[in-house]
């Protein structure tokens, strides 16, 4: 089954290109893979974690990051500052426990990201968070992902 079968074909292309102008706008597919995968892990999805856990190896993600990414706050040297700022940005935006993303994280973020980056970096956090939902929603099972 291909994600867009799991959706209205129009919703699923529109999902589809928001991830990809995303992806694209960040620059940096192994920085898309991680932050894809925190969110995944946040919204318990193991169709999107199963398909981007592959996706991040191609891209050179080492396993030693696959396998602390829950923890990277502990990770101490695992992630560099860059990296642990998306990550941030990807929880808070993801869970939104204050309502809001807080001044320190958003601060965080800014240093290390334009404008434009930050954009896409929230674009992307949406776009996987509206995957993470309909996959959860709709009681998709890992392991149909096909490239």
């Amino acid at each position: 089954m291909s994600r867009t079968e799991v959706l209205d074909r129009e919703v699923g292309r529109a999902l589809s290109a928001l991830s990809a102008a995303a992806k694209r706008g960040l620059g940096d597919p192994a920085l898309a893979e991680l932050v894809v995968i925190r969110a995944s892990q946040l919204n318990h999805c193991a169709f999107c974690l199963d398909m981007h856990l592959g996706i991040a190896r191609e891209h050179g993600v080492s396993e030693k990051q696959l396998d602390l990414l829950a923890a990277w706050e502990e990770a101490e040297g695992v992630f560099d500052e860059r990296e642990r700022a998306a990550l941030a940005l990807t929880e808070a935006v993801t869970v939104l426990t204050e309502g809001f993303v807080p001044d320190d994280v958003w601060a965080t973020a800014a240093e290390q990201f334009d404008d434009g980056q930050l954009a896409h970096l929230i674009g992307l956090v949406v776009a996987i968070n509206n995957w993470n939902r309909v996959m959860v929603g709709r009681r998709i099972p890992p392991g149909g992902y096909r490239p």
